[in-house]
């Protein structure tokens, strides 16, 4: 699902809000997401996982293109570990 195909989908459960207003929720629920993991801190949605972040070590990487040693710096980059019901959901046999 893609971003517009949920703002429809919210739009289409809530008739009372106009699509303007679903819009703006929808933004600021992930640029909330956005800014606490920024800041160094984990969003927890009881029933769906939890985001954080997790620390890469710098290391020497390779241009694929020229074959050429390259440095890639530290990063830190996002992760989500889904919950318990979100797991039991995809597992269902």
């Amino acid at each position: 699902m893609i971003r517009s195909e949920l703002l429809q989908v919210l739009a289409r459960e809530n008739p009372e809000l106009r699509l303007e207003d679903v819009e703006r929720a929808l933004d600021t629920f992930f640029d909330e997401i956005s800014q606490r993991l920024a800041d160094g801190g984990r969003v927890e949605l009881r029933g769906f996982g939890a985001f954080s972040t997790r620390h890469r070590d710098g290391r020497k990487g390779r241009n694929p293109r020229t074959g050429e040693s390259v440095e890639v710096p530290e990063k830190r980059v996002p992760y989500f570990k889904p919950g318990k019901e979100m797991r039991a959901r995809l597992n269902v046999e």
